[in-house]
């Protein structure tokens, strides 16, 4: 890889760079690496990442589910070189929809940043509702599924006044909630391995005969795992949505998503290995008698005077990732709305007197409290979830495809300051496969990933849900026609005033 030398911060090139790219600078540029870093940790999130997955991988490969997080962190890290050669010629908000519009023309663009907003926006319901849980355990109380969803729609308003004051209070409470989150989680994670380790290493290569509990093959479970691992690596294209927010972008997005992956990807790994370690009965979570395996053995290792600033980190961690993500779904909605190609987007493009995206924060909050209802059934809250990882790794694997067809077709060489020359093709290739097999892998209906009884759409919803959002998308395609908006990308763009009539 080679990167231009460092060299000081410009605002004004970094304003002359966006106006070369067709967009006046609307948004607050304040951010350094260090805080376009602090955003993709959060919506990443160790601990989110963690509770999200370590259930689900033990009960379905013993202690040695934890290899599965190195291959999705390896593929993730493919995506990584990908998107960093891209973000450094193109340092846009909205990178998905940006990028796909100059790879493959406007119909490919404006269905890819569809799928990726959805998948944002509804990842971000989920995050809201698993979040809720920890503010009833804070006081001790066990929540009715109508409790759950209310207090789900208060933590979701409040991210978005938080939001609203714009990108440097946004800042300051998501380095807060990651300081929080990134001591406790890499302290709690060593001392677990350290001093309160009850089984030895030979435990990470042991299925506990999970497998042969679910009924499946090794080879079968351990995908399956891969599927729900990749989960825990999502979130760093945060660092791109704040691209516009940021000093020196294309420098810097690039740098700041290689850290914020790396980092989380090490913590994850961490906890993982020494939750399993420490967990005073594994086999209790392969027999599914225990469900919450982390904080098990926290409070084991620890004590029970562990458990409520325990509860409070995890809450906190969960808060920073919801404002994170929801900041980032509304710069993608802005991104879009700015060129006219979304829907009402002459109010979604809105930008407020603190240089916050506040018409996209709107309309990001109201589709993510839309779908809170789903929470009042387990099964289908469930199904959210599921939807929303095959979501987001699709965008993934159509960008990359996209940007791979564009080098073999010589129509794209990385113009920016992040090139990995000649191994840039091989390395594109690669990422192409990884994505693709784990949208295949997510997507292939298993009910070892639904719960015991669980209806027949939730074991199909990660294809249900994408067939749905992808028609709905092709409906708007063919009937509002947002693709003749975008024709030409740069400053020939058509002026939004003058189209905007013909969209909203």
């Amino acid at each position: 890889m080679t990167t231009a030398p460092d060299r000081p911060q410009n605002a004004a090139g970094d304003a002359d760079r966006l106006a070369a790219l067709g967009y006046r600078q609307e948004l607050r540029r304040s951010l350094g690496v260090l805080g376009n870093i602090s955003m993709g940790f959060a919506v990443v999130s160790p601990v989110v990442g963690l509770y999200a997955v370590a259930q689900l991988g033990m009960s379905i490969y013993g202690g040695a589910w934890v290899w599965a997080l190195p291959v999705c962190l390896l593929g993730q890290m493919l995506v990584v070189c990908v998107y960093s050669e891209l973000a450094s010629q193109w340092p846009l908000a909205g990178g998905a929809y940006q990028w796909s519009r100059r790879l493959a023309g406007p119909v490919f663009a404006w269905l890819s940043g569809w799928m990726w907003q959805f998948a944002v926006m509804f990842a971000n319901t989920t995050v809201a509702y698993l979040a809720s849980p920890w503010f009833f355990a804070l006081f001790g109380l066990t929540p009715t599924p109508t409790q759950l969803v209310l207090v789900s729609a208060a933590f979701m308003v409040f991210c978005t006044l938080v939001n609203a004051y714009g990108i440097n209070l946004l800042r300051w409470f998501v380095s807060l909630g990651i300081a929080a989150e990134a001591v406790a989680s890499v302290g709690v994670g060593l001392a677990l391995l350290l001093f309160f380790r009850v089984h030895g290493l030979s435990l990470l290569t042991d299925t506990l005969d999970a497998p042969a509990t679910t009924g499946t093959g090794g080879l079968m479970s351990f995908l399956a795992v891969v599927a729900v691992g990749g989960w825990a690596f999502i979130g760093f294209d945060a660092c791109v949505s704040t691209a516009e927010e940021t000093k020196d972008a294309a420098r810097q997005v690039p740098r700041a998503m290689r850290w914020a992956l790396l980092s989380v990807g090490a913590v994850v790994v961490l906890n993982a290995v020494s939750v399993a370690l420490a967990h005073p009965d594994p086999a209790a979570v392969v027999a599914g008698t225990d469900l919450d395996p982390v904080t098990t053995a926290v409070t084991t290792g620890l004590g029970g005077w562990a458990d409520k600033p325990f509860v409070i980190v995890v809450l906190i961690s969960f808060t920073a990732c919801l404002m994170a993500s929801q900041g980032g779904a509304a710069r993608g909605l802005y991104s879009l709305a700015r060129d006219g190609v979304f829907p009402f987007s002459r109010q979604v493009r809105k930008v407020n007197r603190h240089k916050a995206p506040i018409g996209g924060l709107v309309a990001a909050t109201l589709v993510s409290c839309a779908a809170l209802p789903l929470g009042l059934k387990a099964t289908a809250i469930g199904s959210l979830i599921t939807f929303g990882t095959a979501a987001t790794f699709l965008p993934f694997f159509l960008l990359t495809l996209a940007a791979l067809i564009a080098r073999l077709r010589g129509t794209w060489r990385p113009a920016g300051e992040v090139s990995y020359g000649h191994w840039g093709t091989p390395l594109n290739a690669l990422a192409v496969l990884w994505t693709g097999l784990e949208v295949v892998n997510i997507c292939w209906p298993r009910t070892i990933l639904a719960p015991p009884g669980a209806p027949w759409y939730q074991v199909w919803a990660a294809l249900l849900g994408v067939g749905l959002v992808t028609l709905a998308g092709v409906g708007y395609l063919l009937v509002r026609r947002p693709q003749r908006l975008m024709q030409g990308a740069g400053p020939e763009r058509p002026d939004l005033d003058e189209l905007a009539p013909a969209v909203i």
